[in-house]
């Protein structure tokens, strides 16, 4: 093997090493990117959950609220027909005396 020949061989051998190198960091960024992703996942799903959860108490609490609206709102009726009973009451009173 002449001299040339050498320097050629072990400039590829440093080139397929550094190659290798940086093979080997990529894969490990890999992983570790894989890992990430996966926590990333996990968190969503849970968030996912929550959010899912905040909504059904979000509804159950509008649908609560219009009830007691309307329960208010019942209660205030009653009391109005109630104070018209009362007023008709005293305008038969006040005829048949």
């Amino acid at each position: 093997m002449t001299e040339d020949q050498a320097k050629l061989l072990y400039i590829f051998e440093d080139q397929v090493r550094k190659l290798m190198h940086v093979c080997e960091n990529l894969k490990q960024e890999n992983n570790e990117l894989n890992l990430q992703l996966a926590a990333l996942n996990k968190l969503n799903s849970g968030l996912q959950e929550d959010n899912k959860t905040i909504k059904v108490k979000y509804e159950n609490l509008k649908t609560a609220r219009i009830i007691s609206v309307k329960q208010d709102d019942l209660k205030g009726a009653k009391n109005r027909l109630s104070k018209l009973v009362k007023e008709v009451d005293k305008c038969i009173a006040l005829m048949n005396s």
